[in-house]
């Protein structure tokens, strides 16, 4: 491996947001974007259940939201999201 291979590596890397579970679906942040990203969702969630009180319109929010927060979970690891069974993929 060359120097510019790694330098390529780190600049990859940092374009991503959330490091996917090794087993399952799902994803961790591990930068300080994916980590506001998920504060500023619950955050949000917290907004809407404690101002929206129409229960048809706080469970339309909610979703939007979650959407919203998947579509960026989705783009920003590297892989996607998708099941997985260990380090052999």
């Amino acid at each position: 491996m060359q120097t510019r291979d790694v330098l390529k590596r780190k600049d990859r890397d940092q374009a991503y947001w959330f490091a996917p579970h090794v087993f399952g679906i799902g994803a961790t942040p591990v930068t300080w974007q994916g980590w506001a990203v998920t504060i500023g969702f619950c955050a949000l969630l917290m907004l809407v259940v404690r101002f929206v009180h129409e229960r048809i319109a706080q469970v339309g929010v909610e979703v939007a939201l979650l959407l919203v927060f998947t579509m960026i979970v989705i783009r920003k690891t590297e892989g996607g999201l998708r099941w997985r069974w260990g380090t052999g993929g």
